[in-house]
């Protein structure tokens, strides 16, 4: 094996008992990950499960939101929708386009910016 498949971050490198240690969850939590279809491991010539760093991320990012309270539906389509978006700022990047703060995923954004604000209107 060479150097360059632990360098990849969807390399599938890691058994489900060490996943699961690894990111603090149990073996039950990645098998319900994969039954909610947000991650689906590699399997080994055995049969055993395999996970990558990528799919440690993901299931660590439902770990939080499911602390949070979010139900885990929820929570997988929220990390679904982020990594999609991750995904697609990379490509952006990787074509030469550029991205602004406005763009950054991380930035919560206001989407009502008008509720906060107390508006008074004249009567007729």
């Amino acid at each position: 094996m060479n150097n360059t498949s632990f360098d990849d971050a969807d390399f599938p490198a890691y058994t489900m008992g060490r996943a699961a240690d690894m990111i603090g969850v149990t073996p039950a939590f990645l098998r319900s990950l994969g039954a909610a279809g947000l991650i689906e491991p590699e399997r080994s010539l055995g049969g055993h499960r395999r996970y990558s760093r990528h799919q440690l991320q993901l299931a660590t990012r439902v770990r939080q939101l499911l602390d949070e309270g979010m139900p885990i539906t929820a929570a997988c389509r929220i990390v679904k929708l982020e990594d999609r978006l991750a995904a697609a700022h990379r490509r952006i990047l990787d074509l030469g386009g550029t991205l602004t703060p406005d763009d950054d995923a991380d930035i919560p954004t206001q989407t009502h910016p008008d509720i906060a604000k107390t508006q008074y209107y004249r009567a007729p």
